[in-house]
């Protein structure tokens, strides 16, 4: 199949699924259990993502400056700091790491 068309389908099926959302009876939303879900399961695809896109490269395990980037933002946001801050301290961090001749 052509590019094109897979990236349309790719965009009618994330459409379908909003619109899914908002389909959901309100009462569903009202449950405190349902909350504590939504957040949870939240916060474990921010983190799968984040550990993902961190350790790996294609197949391989990559240990690069992108280590350094999260251990830096981690101690920003262990410090508090404003989020601008935390993503400037990775930035920083990765920066350092590579002028350090990380990969």
């Amino acid at each position: 199949m052509n590019l094109w068309l897979w990236i349309l389908l790719a965009c009618v099926v994330a459409f379908l699924t909003k619109l899914a959302g908002y389909l959901v009876p309100a009462r569903w939303m009202d449950n405190p259990r349902m909350s504590r879900v939504a957040g949870t399961l939240t916060i474990g695809l921010l983190a799968s993502l984040t550990a993902v896109n961190t350790f790996a490269s294609g197949q391989e395990l990559a240990l690069d400056a992108r280590i350094v980037a999260l251990a830096a933002a981690a101690v920003a946001l262990l410090l508090r700091a404003p989020f601008l801050v935390v993503v400037l301290a990775g930035a920083v961090g990765a920066a350092l790491a590579r002028l350090a001749g990380m990969p």
